[in-house]
């Protein structure tokens, strides 16, 4: 999978947000471009000015790197390459998979510099 990796980087600058409340939830879903149940709330990940406007913390912007390659749900080993190559830049990430393609969130400042380090991977 790391061959056809073909690391894009999407538009718009996105936030992580909790909350339990439901009124805010219920405000959050929409606009969401992913939500997870946990304990302590849900979690969402919300476009920088939707966050800001729902008043919501932005001080950690993110921008999403989508993974072309096709991941298999079992598949193994993807998620660890590129977190580990990260790390080893000592860039953040988040890590969201979906369906058919992994999403890698990273600090704004960073996702150029992200960008090339997942381009530049060698395949094993």
């Amino acid at each position: 999978m790391i061959a056809g990796l073909s690391p894009e980087l999407q538009e718009g600058t996105f936030v992580f947000c909790v909350t339990d409340d439901e009124t805010r939830m219920a405000a959050c879903a929409p606009k969401a471009l992913g939500m997870f149940v946990e304990m302590e709330g849900h979690s969402f990940i919300l476009p920088v000015a939707d966050a800001a406007a729902l008043g919501f913390d932005c001080a950690m912007p993110m921008r999403q790197i989508t993974l072309r390659v096709y991941s298999a749900l079992d598949g193994v080993g993807l998620t660890a390459a590129v977190a580990s190559e990260l790390a080893r830049l000592n860039i953040p990430c988040n890590m969201v998979a979906a369906y058919h393609h992994d999403h890698v969130f990273v600090p704004a400042a960073m996702a150029d510099r992200a960008l090339q380090a997942l381009s530049a991977m060698p395949a094993t």
